[in-house]
């Protein structure tokens, strides 16, 4: 059987929403590059953020 990793052993990063850091989950493996936000709800605050600038500026529309 493989020997566990410790936590602080496992790569991190910080949450684009929040700033918070959080560490690497192996449902994150296949597409780690890609995550930046620690949660669904930072995800939805990210998008909302996003979503809120975009309609905030009349030049981009």
């Amino acid at each position: 059987m493989p020997r566990m990793r410790a936590k602080a052993d496992l790569p991190s990063k910080t949450c684009a929403a929040c700033g918070r850091p959080f560490a690497w989950r192996k449902k994150w493996a296949r597409d780690w590059d890609a995550v930046k936000t620690c949660s669904e709800r930072c995800k939805g605050e990210l998008r909302r953020a996003q979503r809120d600038a975009r309609t905030a500026d009349p030049a981009r529309a």
